[in-house]
């Protein structure tokens, strides 16, 4: 797989994400359902801690990529959903950090409330190879 970045508007690059991706010569395609802060019997963890929670989504959603026999690295698109937006882009170098280098295309969405009423980020990914 062959993945290009497209970036019209350079801004995006040193935040950590690309305006789009160019994905050619793929095999698989993985689309997860939003990962959450939840432990493996799916009850919310770290109330009120954005941070300790976008990690245990990271967390999360590495473990659905391993399932896949894929990593991070395969991620091409992440939809971050939050309760508050302000602290979530505060933390966001938390999430490109993860990534090694490797940027994505991305959206940031404010909502009124996730699955859980302790939830304050879930994560949305499509991942290629």
């Amino acid at each position: 797989m062959e993945r290009t970045a497209v970036n019209p508007w350079p801004f995006s690059v040193p935040l950590g994400f690309d305006q789009a991706q160019l994905v050619e010569g793929r095999r698989r395609e993985l689309i997860c359902s939003a990962q959450d802060a939840v432990d493996a019997n799916g009850d919310s963890q770290h109330p009120g801690d954005l941070a300790a929670q976008l990690g245990l989504a990271l967390d999360n959603l590495e473990t659905v990529l391993a399932g896949a026999d894929m990593t991070l690295a395969n991620v091409v698109r992440l939809n971050f959903y939050t309760t508050d937006v302000n602290s979530l882009l505060q933390h966001f170098p938390l999430a490109t950090k993860r990534f090694g280098g490797k940027r994505f295309a991305t959206t940031v969405l404010g909502v009124a409330s996730l699955a859980g009423p302790d939830l304050l980020v879930a994560i949305e990914a499509t991942a290629m190879d």
